[in-house]
């Protein structure tokens, strides 16, 4: 049953991830699994925050013209994304929760200290055949062990050099494909249950209501500030993650 302290949580939590969304138009996912993850623990937190992830995901990713086209160049990114979910929620069941808070928390310092200093990595060109399954296949990897859907694969659609709408969308069918595949692999492990999807159908309100707030006060922020801001944050989340599980 749920306790009035958890019901807490994860309400600001999704208040607070909806709005990062909206005022920057990414987040959701990411900024719920980190503060559940140092407040609730890693598998609680993966389970928590699928079905949000998959409403806001599977919204963003059919919203424009380009889902075929965008299919059809990266179902290979796709299939392997979720084969590797598969075998690494696998390696997720087996591991201790400490270790997976790890994982998690250097992948956070990763992702948020690449976007942060780095430039984009180039174009894989003609190796994109070859380099979208490899791809697919450590970031479904990660996420079966982490639930964090964002390393390699986000960098790697910004290398393609897709327009921004599509960039988006295809973002949007990564992880909605992760959240699906992933949510099928936590099931058959026992790690998702009715009380906890019960509480994940929950968050939906605060998590739209946050949306809301967030898009209705973007045109009154300096985005570009905000994101950075996102980041930083991100990176001392991950790094106070990574510490704590460490030692």
């Amino acid at each position: 049953m749920w306790s009035f302290e958890l019901l807490i949580i994860v309400t600001a939590v999704f208040l607070l991830a909806g709005f990062v969304k909206g005022a920057i138009g990414l987040g959701l996912p990411t900024v719920s699994l980190a503060l559940l993850t140092a407040t609730v623990g890693v598998r609680e937190a993966v389970a928590l925050m699928l079905v949000p992830s998959l409403v806001t995901n599977v919204w963003q990713a059919v919203s424009g013209g380009a889902f075929a086209v965008i299919f059809r160049r990266l179902w290979p990114l796709l299939a392997a994304a979720g084969l590797g979910i598969w075998f690494g929620t696998g390696f997720s069941a087996a591991a201790r929760p400490e270790q997976l808070s790890g994982v998690l928390g250097v992948l956070l310092v990763v992702y948020a200290a690449f976007a942060l200093l780095t430039r984009p990595i180039p174009a894989p060109g003609r190796w994109e055949v070859l380099a979208s399954p490899a791809v697919g296949a450590v970031n479904g990897v990660l996420t079966g062990l982490t639930g964090s859907f964002v390393m390699p694969g986000v960098p790697y659609l910004q290398a393609l050099g897709l327009p921004r709408d599509m960039l988006i969308q295809a973002m949007g069918l990564l992880f909605s494909v992760s959240t699906i595949v992933l949510g099928l692999a936590l099931a058959r492990h026992g790690l998702w249950t009715a009380d906890i999807g019960g509480l994940s159908v929950a968050a939906l309100a605060p998590a739209f209501a946050g949306l809301a707030l967030g898009q209705r006060l973007r045109r009154h922020m300096a985005e570009a500030a905000f994101r950075r801001m996102f980041l930083c944050g991100l990176l001392l989340l991950g790094a106070y993650i990574s510490v704590r599980a460490f030692l």
